[in-house]
């Protein structure tokens, strides 16, 4: 399949299950509500090495919150419920309660519950409050700022991980290019984020390594350096690949953000250096979620 120019290979995105939250998070102004959620969602680009994967969903406008103040919706993704709930209130507890002026409110509803207040509460050493607003339980816990509302507790979500697209082109500078236009159109399709700095992954893994311990290494049949060192999966007029990483609350949502990914990248063209886009796989194997790039761009 080619479009624009651009080849679309015959290839896949392995995914895999992940269990996930969305939390709101709010403050007197958008800077502090983005502060509190850009630090939450620190050191979480992949759950190899950072135990869970989180980032921005959305800015949240002031008449969509909960208490009418401008707020951004944060996703976090673990591999399961016992890691999601540790994950969790550590992470608000030591990013947002500590922020200036933020709240922290549920932004999903079923599933199994996620501590939030419940958890946090203890920090008031007995001075927290308990309320029923609106059939929901919320704390105030007092802080020397004044005090820190929250929720009860959260949702939770089966939700997708490992969505991805490669994007191959014949310079560094053209394939950032290139990502920086796919990151921002896929960043604007809800139910998803993009865990890697910018939503840019520059150094995209294999599973496994000739190294003992190491659960992933350097994706070498990408890397233009090593082409003429073995096995490569680069023409010649290819000179550096990146990669965007989708996590997301169902099948859908990936499926739909990677079809907006291909296609601000297909609207460059060959002319801007774009000469593939592919996709990370293994083989089929081990994750139930394929996504087909050609069957998604029909």
């Amino acid at each position: 399949m080619i479009l624009n120019g651009v080849e679309i290979r015959d290839s896949f995105a392995e995914a895999f299950p992940m269990v996930g939250t969305r939390l709101i998070i709010t403050a007197d102004t958008p800077k502090w509500a983005m502060i509190a959620a850009k630090t939450m969602t620190g050191f979480a680009t992949s759950v190899i090495g950072c135990g869970c994967e989180a980032g921005v969903e959305r800015e949240v406008p002031a008449e969509e919150t909960p208490d009418g103040r401008p707020g951004v919706a944060v996703l976090i993704f673990a591999m399961d419920i016992k890691g999601l709930k540790s994950i969790v209130p550590n992470r608000i507890g030591q990013c947002v309660l500590t922020s200036p002026t933020s709240a922290c409110y549920a932004g999903l509803e079923g599933g199994e519950a996620i501590s939030i207040g419940k958890a946090l509460k203890y920090f008031g050493d007995g001075w927290q409050i308990a309320k029923n607003v609106n059939g929901k339980r919320i704390w105030r816990i007092p802080v020397m700022e004044g005090e820190f509302v929250c929720d009860h507790e959260t949702g939770s979500v089966s939700g997708v991980g490992g969505g991805n697209i490669l994007i191959l082109a014949t310079s560094r500078g053209e394939a950032l290019h290139a990502a920086e236009a796919a990151a921002e159109a896929m960043s604007k399709v809800p139910g998803n984020i993009l865990p890697f700095p910018g939503g840019i992954v520059r150094s995209g893994s294999k599973v496994g390594s000739k190294y003992a311990g190491m659960f992933a290494s350097t994706n070498n049949g990408y890397c233009p350096t090593l082409r003429a060192q073995g096995p490569t999966a680069l023409p010649p007029e290819v000179a550096s690949v990146m990669e965007i990483v989708i996590d997301g609350v169902s099948e859908k949502a990936v499926s739909d953000c990677t079809r907006a990914g291909i296609e601000a990248v297909v609207a460059l063209g060959r002319a801007k250096g774009v000469v593939a886009i592919d996709a990370g796989n293994y083989g089929g194997n081990l994750g139930p979620f394929h996504f087909k790039l050609r069957e998604i761009m029909k």
